[in-house]
């Protein structure tokens, strides 16, 4: 038995309900694997740490060096060999520094381009319902702004974190080379600062949840607001969305303080940290210089290691506070890459087509089971429900044959997009079982059924671009000529051809600069196009004039042929010639029949119809009596 969909709205904050917060390191392993096929890069990058540590290290062995040898020899000290050497060195950290930037930048750009497109490959494989729960806001939030900061800590923060620790390894090793008790001095505040980050985790981590939870909220509320500003006007919305849109931005301005101010506690600790390990080494080498166990040169050598040693664990620290607000963008980013489709195709047919992956899809199709043809579709006693205790469907019996055109009518709510939807496998029965040409769909395979599908809707999706590519977007090896042909068979030339750049005119966004009937007809062509054996029309043209809808008709009656045919419709006159027409009542089958058999009978369809043609009647006498006036 297939699983139950629930389809409710998915709140952004649920997501972060966790039962303890944690750093898990098991995520982070997944997020650096991505950068494994860098390794060329990384080892250049660990290269140009190591350099940058070392040069850095070269400063204060430069200037104790040069402090002893003035005392030591005074006006005869060489300063020109001295200042050479510090413009070399400069000039090395320089040339360092620039390919360790280039490597990480590098490495940044890449990885973000692998980490979306894996994100956005699996987001390719999931089911509608995945998309029924989850708003365009909660999926672009993730591949946009928690993407950037995940690839950010992945660059720059592992570039400092391994600059950080070759400089305080090398600072470690120069201080016990010049003075080991300064050094245990030093090193002693450590435990401190490891104490008070472990203290303060949690509480980054936990703002830092809320602060990508809401800005999910705010991403979807942008969305939405934006592609329905035509409604929003039309009902003089703006002023309560303002007011929605506010109350989003207040949280995400009190998350963010909350996050801010816990992560400002934490640097100025560091801070303090590092002022009093520079005393502590002031102090006690002052007092080592007086009793002249050391020289003016290490002492100054030993203030500039101590800077050195704290200044990458203020900048660890820095990334630290980062790094919690990159594991709530972690989570949200692998919730996407391991969001597991609910429909699938089964492990026999991914074994059969893993076991002959070298073989043409033509073989693969052959091997799958399939003739060249789809000869019926048999729906077996199927039910369904997006939620545990909501059945759309019940017991839905029926056969569609090849060369057949079934109509589905009913009102609205009755069951008719869902029935198609599961016959298309875009969902799968919660009961029962659909088979093609006697075999259940569930062992074939899917890509293959969703390849002969062709769909229009009632309210198509057009892509940004030009007429002619959308509608090669049904078959994109065909040719120019194949384009017009197809549109010239559902009347779409008749507009396209009125247009100054004809087929290849800009539609804009979601074909925002066509008409709903240009879109409808040019999703019509598209599908066509496709060649389909199961061709889907949902109200197909309800944005289309009567007279353009006749010609559709009268263009795809010979297109049918040989196909299996479903037509949603909520306007009966075009449903009249279909060899069967279902009515859906309450996710049942309340009648089945020709359009004559069904009038005979008196019923549901007849009565139905009588309305439509009595509001027609009253629209007609309506119109007449506005002439005469």
């Amino acid at each position: 038995m297939a699983e139950v969909f629930d389809t409710e709205y998915i709140d952004p904050n649920d997501e972060y309900q966790y039962s303890a917060s944690s750093f898990d390191m098991s995520q982070w392993k997944r997020l650096f694997a991505f950068a494994r096929p860098y390794k060329r890069e990384i080892w250049f990058l660990m290269l140009f740490s190591a350099v940058t540590a070392l040069v850095d290290l070269s400063f204060p062995v430069i200037t104790q060096l040069v402090i002893d040898e003035t005392n030591e020899l005074g006006g005869e000290t060489n300063f020109l060999f001295w200042l050479l050497i510090y413009i070399g060195a400069a000039f090395c950290l320089s040339v360092s520094v620039a390919g360790f930037i280039w490597l990480v930048s590098k490495v940044r750009v890449y990885t973000s381009h692998d980490i979306r497109r894996e994100a956005f490959s699996n987001l390719q494989r999931q089911s509608f319902s995945y998309f029924d729960q989850r708003p365009v806001g909660w999926i672009v939030a993730r591949l946009t702004s928690d993407c950037e900061r995940l690839t950010n800590i992945l660059a720059w923060g592992l570039m400092d974190m391994i600059w950080g620790t070759s400089t305080m390894l090398c600072v470690s090793l120069a201080m016990f080379y010049y003075h080991w008790k300064l050094a245990l001095i030093v090193l002693a505040i450590l435990p401190l600062l490891i104490w008070v980050s472990a203290k303060l985790r949690v509480l980054i981590l936990d703002s830092a949840r809320d602060v990508r939870a809401t800005n999910s909220q705010i991403t979807a509320a942008f969305n939405e607001h934006i592609t329905g500003v035509r409604t929003s006007k039309a009902f003089t919305r703006e002023s309560i969305n303002l007011r929605e849109f506010q109350r989003l931005t207040s949280r995400m301005y009190n998350s963010s303080v909350r996050n801010l101010v816990i992560s400002a506690i934490y640097v100025p600790i560091l801070l303090v940290a590092a002022s009093i390990g520079y005393s502590i080494t002031l102090s006690y080498g002052g007092s080592e210089l007086l009793a002249g166990t050391i020289s003016t040169g290490v002492l100054i050598a030993a203030m500039m290691l101590v800077q050195y040693f704290f200044e990458p664990i203020e900048l660890v620290g820095h990334w630290f506070a980062e790094l919690q607000m990159a594991q709530a963008s972690l989570e949200r980013v692998l919730s996407v890459i391991d969001a597991k489709p609910q429909i699938t195709d089964s492990e026999t047919v991914t074994r059969r087509i893993e076991e002959h992956s070298d073989r043409p899809r033509s073989a693969l199709v052959a091997l799958d089971g399939f003739s060249s043809m789809i000869k019926n579709i048999d729906v077996q006693s199927v039910h369904f429900k997006y939620k545990a205790d909501d059945e759309v469907l019940t017991d839905i019996n029926v056969t569609i044959h090849s060369n057949e055109t079934i109509a589905i009518v009913g009102p609205t709510g009755g069951g008719k997009s869902t029935l198609v939807n599961v016959i298309c496998r875009f969902y799968e029965p919660t009961k029962g079982k659909v088979l093609i040409d006697g075999i259940d769909y569930r062992e074939r395979s899917l890509h293959w059924l969703h390849n002969n599908l062709g769909i229009v809707l009632q309210h198509p999706h057009v892509f940004s671009g030009t007429i002619r590519e959308n509608i090669r977007y049904g078959h994109l090896p065909a040719s120019d000529n194949d384009v017009q042909r197809v549109a010239e068979l559902v009347g779409a030339d008749s507009f396209i051809e009125l247009l100054p750049q004809g087929y290849d005119t800009q539609v804009g966004e979601s074909g925002g600069r066509l008409s709903s009937g240009q879109k409808q007809l040019i999703s019509y062509a598209r599908a066509v196009l496709a060649n389909p054996q199961i061709l889907i029309l949902d109200e197909a043209t309800s944005s289309v004039d009567t007279e353009t809808e006749r010609k559709i008709q009268r263009s795809l009656e010979h297109l049918l042929q040989g196909r299996i045919s479903i037509v949603i419709a909520h306007r009966l006159s075009t449903v009249q010639s279909a060899d069967r027409i279902l009515y859906l009542d309450g996710g049942k089958i309340v009648e089945t029949g020709t359009h004559e058999s069904l009038l005979q009978l008196n019923g549901y369809y007849a009565r139905l119809l009588a309305s439509q043609q009595l509001g027609s009647d009253l629209n007609s006498d309506d119109m007449q009596l506005q002439t005469t006036d």
